[in-house]
């Protein structure tokens, strides 16, 4: 197996659709040699504990109305191109993820964390639900075969929450600006949301190469 290293955070829209683009090639090359670990980047790491309105956080980061109407259509077109569904108006909130990235830290350790880290994404981007609220993370980890009462309880604490804020900082001493990022065999770094395509030649590649 080839390790597939993903830096994301949940609400970053080019990682949703980053993430799809991949789940398409993977679902067309199904002796694909990849084993995927996510990994913690925080989009907005300064963002408060409570979170902020959505819409009035956008405008005021990129221009006004129009510029974040327009930022959404070019969303809303690369998300139809990648098949998945995404209205980048629905949700209401930008969290602070910090909880959310333990989350998908538990749902590693269970064994379950390509569903939890899918579910964040189509929960924030498909269903508006706000991924900053304990109760909310519980009730996703409850939904893809995790306790439910013991991750609230774990969120209630402050477990694991330094050990993700250090790999966070690690992530950005080790160059990673930006997510998606993705890091194929501890060797090779690809970032943005890259084509089914581009990834159907990683593949390729892969699978030609002696070492695997």
């Amino acid at each position: 197996m080839v390790t597939l290293d993903i830096f994301s955070d949940p609400v970053c829209p080019w990682c949703y659709i980053g993430k799809a683009n991949l789940d398409r090639a993977l679902a067309e090359h199904p002796d694909h040699p990849f084993a995927i670990q996510w990994h913690p980047f925080q989009l907005n790491p300064d963002m408060p504990a409570e979170g902020m309105p959505k819409r009035a956080y956008l405008e005021d980061k990129f221009g006004g109305k129009a510029r974040v109407d327009a930022i959404h259509e070019r969303l809303r077109e690369f998300a139809r191109t990648a098949g998945v569904e995404m209205d980048p108006d629905k949700p209401q909130r930008i969290p602070n993820t910090l909880d959310a990235h333990r989350l998908i830290h538990w749902a590693g350790i269970e064994g379950v964390q390509p569903a939890v880290a899918a579910a964040l994404m189509r929960a924030y981007w498909v269903d508006g639900r706000d991924i900053g609220d304990h109760e909310t993370l519980a009730a996703i980890a409850g939904e893809n075969g995790m306790d439910r009462d013991a991750t609230l309880r774990l969120l209630d604490s402050d477990a694991d929450a330094d050990d993700i804020a250090a790999r966070d900082a690690d992530a950005r001493q080790k160059g990673v600006t930006a997510v998606p990022t993705f890091l194929i065999a501890r060797q090779y770094v690809v970032s943005g949301a890259q084509p089914p395509q581009m990834w159907a030649q990683v593949i390729a590649d892969l699978a030609a190469s002696p070492s695997t």
